[in-house]
């Protein structure tokens, strides 16, 4: 493998890693998870498919991150992308690591609680380990800081802006860069495309996206704001915190684990947050599970709509994410739910288009084209790696 680039994205108690040669075609992964128990563990996939899992008793992301380095060390890495989840207003783009952005990822924990810490610890692990090594991090909200006030503004005392910077940041930026670049490509058009990049997974987002920019997306100053995911609920009330505070006398510890948590396709189908068994239990007459995925398909689909107002033209549509790439049954389901927008599809090539599958499924009379892209975040953070480099 020739001179490979490190992807490692760290969360709360785990690190996802992949390791990516020169020119992409060659790619190993793993993933440490369970950490800080007994029971943590790395699962590790060789270039040739093998796979070995490795007990690591106890290990924290510092004692991890070196045993992932040991199972590396024969390729030399020539540098390590990391994702970061929250750049707030300051990072437009990824950027070299050094102490002033550990200080800032470190500032900027006050809006990203649950993610920033993490990869911190990932930052701080590898500069112990390989401080020669260059690092770049690759935020998460980075792509989205094209969008224009009107898109990006709550309205709330400004205040609250000015100060705190509370105002709407967007995330799955990576994916997002990635699919739309991907589908300029594909549909061979320019660059001059309108597309809304439709991100659904276990974590779910859509965006607007002309000319290789973010006009507007879905999420906002959390993962939380948008359509409905696999335990989030995406938009709600306002006001039902004060009601179920009042009323109920929820502390706001409990509604925000609710919210995050125990909502989204899980609290209304009471089943599961993955998509997969919602789908079965439908099938098998789960009438909770046929409204989970009516809701979920309803908002998708009144998302794309409302989005494509941010469009200076409307080219088309992207599916990604494990929802987005594998259920040809959620993607006609929110397609049915957009009858203004003359839109064709070919329902049998829709079903063709699953595990990695690429293309299309507009006919030749649709007003939108219709696309599946697999996501490769791993793959953007990588190349926008290289770039801040120069490598």
């Amino acid at each position: 493998m020739k001179n490979p680039t490190l992807v490692l994205n760290c969360g709360s108690s785990s690190i996802k890693y992949a390791l990516l040669s020169e020119e992409g075609n060659e790619r190993l992964h793993g993933l440490a998870e369970n950490l800080g128990l007994d029971t943590a563990r790395i699962k590790h996939q060789d270039l040739n498919g093998e796979k070995i899992e490795i007990s690591l008793p106890g290990a924290n992301h510092q004692h991890a991150l070196q045993k992932i380095l040991e199972l590396l060390d024969n390729y030399h890495p020539i540098a390590v992308g990391h994702r970061v989840v929250h750049g707030g207003r300051e990072f437009s783009d990824a950027v070299k690591i050094n102490d002033h952005i550990i200080d800032e990822v470190k500032r900027l924990t006050v809006i990203a609680p649950l993610h920033n810490p993490a990869n911190v610890l990932g930052i701080e692990a590898v500069t112990k380990l390989y401080p020669d090594l260059p690092q770049v991090a690759v935020f998460d909200t980075a792509f989205h800081q094209t969008m224009p006030p009107k898109a990006y503004r709550y309205a709330i005392p400004k205040e609250l802006y000015d100060v705190h910077y509370i105002r709407r940041y967007g995330f799955h930026g990576s994916s997002h860069a990635y699919v739309s670049s991907r589908v300029d490509e594909l549909a061979g058009t320019g660059t001059e495309n309108g597309w809304i990049t439709t991100h659904l997974g276990n974590g779910c987002s859509l965006t607007a996206v002309y000319n290789g920019k973010s006009l507007d997306t879905s999420m906002g100053l959390t993962p939380l704001e948008g359509v409905v995911m696999g335990t989030r609920s995406g938009d709600i009330d306002p006001g039902l915190h004060i009601h179920l505070n009042r009323i109920l006398g929820y502390s706001i510890d409990k509604i925000d684990q609710m919210l995050n948590k125990q909502s989204g396709l899980l609290g209304i189908s009471g089943v599961s947050n993955d998509m997969r068994t919602v789908e079965q239990a439908a099938n098998e007459g789960n009438q909770d599970a046929q409204l989970a995925i009516e809701i979920f398909c309803y908002k998708a689909a009144r998302y794309i709509a409302s989005l494509s107002c941010a469009l200076p033209t409307f080219t088309g549509i992207v599916f990604t994410g494990g929802i987005g790439e594998n259920s040809s049954t959620i993607r006609a389901k929110i397609l049915d739910n957009l009858p203004h927008f003359g839109i064709q599809f070919d329902a049998s090539k829709n079903d063709t288009l699953s595990r990695g599958a690429e293309g299309s499924f507009h006919t030749d009379n649709s007003r939108l084209q219709l696309w599946v892209i697999p996501t490769d975040e791993e793959a953007q953070i990588a190349k926008e790696t290289k770039q801040v480099l120069g490598l």
